[in-house]
């Protein structure tokens, strides 16, 4: 038995399993396992890998799942995760579905878990062990090195402007080259204390406590706080565009960061940890 992100066990799946993937990542992750031929279905956001995943049907997106389509695929299993799915489209999923795997990988090193509880339920436990060794070796390479601490914010959105809080898959794959996010736990705190500080022009905090996906607005007293902007491909399509722009903005160094790389999980951990190595021997 294996156990997934809630503590609910899952025995070994039989060879003619039909997996459905709600989850970008996990997607690319039961390919990469080796487990393609499985797949009967996939949200409209799983991309990868090309062109391998236009086989598997759609089924909607991450968030707005059209059951019926899903229903008709008669998957078995369904992997689907905390962040990134609702809640009542589980609840209803598991109405019409035996076996549904929820996932939440929540900083780097959650992936070696992740990797052996798909490989150990779809009988891909060598793969899965492969893919772990490559983890563990890129991993590896970051931790021999003291990074200089450099204070980032991530932008995620514009209008309002979004970014991400420490408590986050992001910020901890950020942290692997010394990459702090801003805000940290005190400015969480902060913001709390004195939500109103928003209303004026010169708000530097974020608009609620305990926010994983804050927004804020730019001023001098946040831009002092910064070494590093980072604007994200995803889920906001920034471009290099926006980074000069802001850049001039700001006069402060934006970044475009490929947003792929950064948060997703999965196999894509192993890429993201050596773009983030080359990222930062850049910046």
């Amino acid at each position: 038995m294996w156990q997934d992100a809630l503590g609910q066990p899952h025995p070994r799946a039989a060879a003619d399993a039909r997996i459905a993937s709600l989850v970008p990542s996990v997607t690319e992750l039961l390919f990469a396992l080796g487990l393609g031929d499985r797949l009967v279905a996939r949200t409209g956001f799983c991309i990868h890998p090309e062109p391998q995943v236009r086989a598997v049907a759609k089924v909607g997106g991450t968030k707005d799942v059209q059951l019926d389509k899903l229903r008709a695929l008669a998957p078995t299993h369904v992997v689907v995760n905390i962040d990134e799915n609702r809640r009542e489209t589980v609840d209803e999923i598991r109405g019409f579905v035996p076996n549904v795997i929820v996932t939440h990988p929540c900083a780097p090193r959650d992936n070696l878990e992740l990797y052996r509880l798909l490989g150990g339920i779809f009988d891909r436990e060598a793969e899965a062990e492969t893919l772990c060794t490559r983890l563990e070796q890129a991993l590896a390479r970051l931790e021999a090195r003291a990074w200089p601490t450099r204070r980032v914010l991530y932008a995620i959105w514009q209008d309002p402007w979004m970014t991400v809080s420490r408590d986050t898959y992001i910020s901890r794959m950020l942290a692997l080259i010394g990459w702090q996010t801003w805000p940290d736990a005190q400015d969480a705190d902060d913001a709390g204390a004195a939500p109103q500080a928003c209303v004026d022009g010169d708000c530097a905090r974020p608009n609620a406590p305990g926010q994983r996906y804050p927004s804020f607005r730019w001023s001098e007293a946040l831009v002092r706080e910064l070494d590093l902007v980072l604007l994200s491909t995803e889920p906001y399509r920034f471009t290099e565009d926006h980074a000069d722009a802001l850049e001039r903005q700001l006069g402060l160094p934006v970044l475009l960061v490929d947003g792929e790389m950064v948060s997703w999980y999965g196999s894509r951990a192993i890429d993201g940890i050596a773009y983030l190595e080359t990222l930062a021997r850049q910046a």
